[in-house]
């Protein structure tokens, strides 16, 4: 296990979120003890992605934080935004949709650590084979561009061949829901949905009122966004006039010129997790660890009693 992953109070990792995490976000998650991130593309801008670095550097005192990069060849800014990663020495850069040697050592050589996102079993053996130091298994009902495995499975598969870092993802929004993942073998929970209803996060008065009215069956698996497969809530999707019988569609992967149009997309159709079911109000992240902490160690004392 990485050293900068030992130093978390609670091993969670509030998830880079598209349009929703903030240094705001990321500098409150990083104070309570668990490693927050944010995506690069965020900022419409590199020098606009470096001043958040700035600032939330100098909010933490030397805690990790992490940046997401879009590994895409269509992203035309993964260069820059590299160069940025590796000019402040980022301490932990998560990777999606594409994992690249030379990305990973050039985080590498200045001793960050690269997380990756995987939804199959060729995506984690090629990142492997990449030299990642983590992967991040993304299952059926997470947030975002998600997977469709089930954990229990998803893990064990994983475990058979990759001894690095794996952090879990997938309708975490409770302590026990952490727990859960680390009892399951993996090092970290990934927890996106849950965070969007905090009061430091991006997300909207009507998001975060629609994540609370909403269920697991209000959560839609479709392409027709983005063009890679991702969970949205059902409302949204009706809202914008996307309806079920386009919901089996696929829209063209393009994080290049058509960025800003996918970017005005994600801000009314808004994504979550299966995890929205349990979500009924908007903490502030303190609180929201604080409880993430009592619940987990809760759910750890019931273990050690029925092995009592």
């Amino acid at each position: 296990m990485s050293k900068i992953l030992e130093e978390l109070a609670l091993p969670v990792v509030a998830a880079p979120m598209f349009l929703i995490s903030n240094p705001d976000l990321v500098v409150s998650c990083c104070k309570q003890g668990i490693l927050g991130s944010f995506p690069a593309l965020n900022q419409r801008t590199t020098e606009g992605f470096r001043s958040w670095v700035h600032d939330i550097k100098s909010r933490i005192s030397g805690a990790s934080y992490a940046v997401n990069l879009i590994v895409h060849r269509t992203n035309p800014r993964l260069q820059a935004d590299l160069a940025v990663c590796v000019e402040e020495q980022v301490p932990v850069v998560i990777t999606s949709l594409g994992a690249v040697k030379e990305v990973v050592d050039a985080v590498h050589s200045y001793g960050g650590i690269v997380l990756h996102d995987v939804t199959t079993r060729r995506h984690a053996e090629k990142a492997a084979e990449a030299g990642v130091d983590g992967l991040i298994l993304v299952c059926a009902g997470a947030g975002g561009h998600a997977g469709q495995l089930h954990p229990m499975a998803f893990i064990q598969e994983v475990r058979g061949f990759y001894d690095g870092i794996i952090a879990l993802s997938g309708c975490i929004s409770t302590g026990g829901d952490a727990a859960a993942a680390i009892a399951m073998g993996a090092d970290l929970a990934y927890m996106g949905t849950r965070f969007i209803n905090t009061q430091e996060s991006a997300a909207t008065d009507d998001y975060r009122q629609m994540i609370i009215e909403s269920g697991v069956s209000d959560v839609v698996y479709t392409a027709a966004i983005s063009g890679v497969p991702a969970n949205f809530l059902r409302m949204s999707l009706e809202a914008a006039g996307i309806t079920a019988d386009q919901w089996g569609q696929a829209a063209k992967i393009n994080f290049g010129d058509e960025m800003n149009t996918e970017a005005k997309a994600w801000k009314t159709i808004w994504s979550a997790g299966q995890g929205v079911a349990g979500i009924s109000d908007n903490p502030t992240v303190k609180v929201l660890v604080d409880r993430l902490k009592h619940d987990y160690q809760n759910a750890v004392r019931r273990a050690q009693d029925r092995l009592g």
